[in-house]
């Protein structure tokens, strides 16, 4: 089984991807857009013919998705979680992809982690970065 993450916007979709997509080292895999699909006169709402039907990213082992939706509402209570290898990796994602949006949770150590935040993005997209803590096992 494999688990990907879907997530909406309300018209910036192409931006947000292709921020993400400088930003994070990922590869955005394909893009369709609504005047794109069959039928696309038939289908596509008003003002969206240029937005984004359906995108992929590849980010790290991971499939992120999105796609511009008529009626947009942002996230609410789930994050896009982010695992790195480095406090400075973690800071640099923090400073980059926090600029413009809402930190929730400044980044900092916690006791589990050596990095650790919560915040929402420019785009709304919500996100939670840790650089875990090396744990000691348990006797």
């Amino acid at each position: 089984m494999k688990m990907n993450t879907y997530i909406n916007f309300g018209g910036n979709c192409a931006e947000a991807f292709r921020f993400y997509e400088q930003q994070l080292g990922g590869k955005v895999n394909m893009t369709m857009l609504w005047n794109q699909m069959p039928d696309a006169d038939k289908h596509t709402p008003p003002g969206y013919g240029d937005k984004v039907l359906h995108t992929s990213i590849q980010l790290g082992g991971g499939v992120l998705m999105g796609a511009d939706v008529p009626g947009y509402q942002p996230m609410r209570s789930a994050y896009i979680s982010l695992h790195v290898d480095s406090v400075e990796e973690a800071e640099r994602i923090f400073k980059t992809l926090s600029e413009g949006g809402e930190i929730y949770m400044n980044i900092g150590e916690t006791f589990f982690a050596q990095r650790f935040a919560q915040f929402s993005d420019r785009f709304g997209t919500k996100w939670m970065l840790i650089c875990e803590k090396p744990m000691q096992p348990q006797a």
